[in-house]
């Protein structure tokens, strides 16, 4: 089910925020969260039925996987055999429905053999849900844990509105909220915050995403195709699947996190502008941010992070994110731009570390070096993202050749102005105005919602003043947005993360 569609909106989750909230006023906590867990499998089910057993086996083989290893096992080498079972167990599963087509593409390109197996379909949310339990496993096998129970447990990995496409979120802060009282009974401004943070999610995903991604979609496809765009054609193409994805993205971030609110639930942000990111490494300190968390917490530092050397640190980035670009899809395109990124990342440390030997104070930069930081960390972006966006490594190269000048330049004028629109106008969006954080903050709409970068905020008094406040202007504003989207909602569209 997706949030975009009508029957969630106009009946899943109000039955749904209805229920839990007459139930908590009963004051049967436990009967509320086996309620939410029941609706959370439904939602799940609701794609493919037969799915859910894989999720369900999920959730029961770590719950108890974990409470092994919070016991005081007394011998640890038995403890770490118990953590291995588990991570491998867990990666077994992602990997039989998730890489097994794409190692066997590879085998039957090396050998010649082409083998008859059925496509595998890649079960929904299973790379979300499989990492989020993974780094429960660890942290127990680390006790920074203590034994939770299997209805909570369950619900944390569970709770409908993160667990398609995230955040990733982490057990601490999650499971607490549930041991909170207060969550059960209704409350007019979680209710208020969440509806508008849900309809400013709606609005980016119908009506900028989806509208700029016609101009991205053909032309992509048509590369697909061995047709080779010009030069205006594949930036217009870069460009608008750029603001796609980030408006996309953006959107199901706020529809999350403002569905959970409703429930009195704060999810942590998971997006926090990056595209006004001066650097490769701070656009990832902005861009899924509870991956790349993840990505730093469970693989970079336990692989030595840059404890060890510049040559080992270099080593251990460039690892991290080809694994991120794995786990982001099965395909020689994710494999090249999370090793891109990498690339990126270890380019971005040696150029700060010389800056640094230099004298350089990297915390007061002049707003030419800031310019020519954004400029050149966004065109390195847009590069990535059309390999990302492409079917395969071949595609890619069509692009790129155009997006050098290789193909021509000439266009139609038609699709020039209105591309043009529509790309300038979003740009203008994602890079001069505050986020839905920011726009939220006085009502604290999220974990860590201090994390925004609230520059735009502080400098211009007028963002200041227009902060959301629960009033008739910005409820009205609200109601306009929601109208909006719903006009639109002729065709329902996916939002591009369930892919991964």
């Amino acid at each position: 089910m997706l949030f975009n569609s009508l029957e969630f909106i106009f009946l899943f989750l109000p039955i749904n925020i209805l229920i839990f909230f007459q139930i908590g006023k009963l004051g049967n906590y436990r009967f509320a969260i086996l309620f939410l867990i029941t609706t959370s499998f439904f939602f799940y089910a609701w794609w493919n039925p037969r799915y859910l057993l894989i999720l369900i086996f999920s959730v029961i083989f770590n719950y108890f996987v974990g409470l092994a290893l919070n016991k005081k096992i007394q011998k640890s080498i038995h403890k770490k055999l118990t953590l291995i079972i588990g991570i491998v167990v867990n990666l077994a599963l992602i990997g039989y429905f998730k890489y097994t087509n794409f190692f066997i593409s590879i085998v039957s390109d090396i050998t010649g053999i082409n083998f008859n197996l059925d496509n595998i379909i890649l079960p929904l949310a299973i790379s979300f849900f499989t990492f989020q339990q993974i780094s429960y496993l660890v942290d127990a096998y680390k006790g920074e844990i203590k034994e939770y129970n299997f209805l909570d447990y369950c619900l944390f990995v569970t709770f409908f509105p993160q667990l398609i496409a995230g955040p990733i979120v982490h057990h601490k802060d999650i499971i607490f909220q549930f041991e909170n009282k207060n969550i059960y009974r209704y409350n007019p401004e979680n209710m208020a915050v969440g509806v508008t943070i849900f309809s400013i999610g709606l609005f980016k995903k119908v009506v900028f995403a989806d509208t700029i991604a016609v101009y991205a979609t053909p032309i992509f496809d048509a590369a697909s195709q061995g047709i080779a765009p010009t030069f205006i054609s594949a930036w217009i193409a870069a460009l608008a699947y750029t603001l796609q994805l980030y408006f996309d993205f953006s959107g199901y971030s706020d529809m999350a996190i403002g569905i959970a609110r409703m429930f009195g639930i704060k999810l942590p942000i998971n997006f926090n502008s990056p595209y006004k990111a001066i650097s490769i490494i701070d656009f990832w300190r902005r861009w899924h941010i509870t991956l790349s968390n993840f990505l730093r917490d469970y693989l970079y530092i336990p692989l030595g992070g840059s404890r060890q050397g510049k040559l080992r640190r270099n080593f251990n980035l460039l690892i991290t994110m080809l694994l991120g670009g794995i786990w982001h899809g099965a395909g020689w395109t994710f494999v090249f731009w999370g090793g891109l990124h990498g690339i990126y990342l270890i380019i971005n440390h040696q150029w700060r570390s010389w800056q640094k030997s230099l004298g350089h104070d990297l915390n007061n930069r002049n707003w030419l070096d800031i310019s020519f930081g954004w400029l050149l960390t966004f065109f390195a972006v847009v590069i990535s993202w059309v390999i990302f966006r492409a079917e395969n490594m071949n595609t890619a190269f069509i692009l790129l050749k155009g997006m050098i000048g290789l193909n021509g330049i000439s266009i139609s004028e038609l699709f020039l102005y209105q591309s043009f629109f529509w790309i300038i106008s979003l740009l203008i969006i994602a890079l001069f105005t505050p986020n839905t954080q920011e726009w939220m903050t006085s009502y604290n709409p999220a974990l860590n919602h201090s994390l925004a970068n609230n520059s735009s905020a502080d400098n211009l008094h007028l963002w200041k003043r227009l902060q959301w406040r629960p009033n008739q202007v910005w409820a009205m504003l609200t109601g306009t947005m929601t109208v909006i989207a719903l006009l639109k909602l002729t065709k329902v569209s996916e939002f591009l993360y369930f892919q991964f």
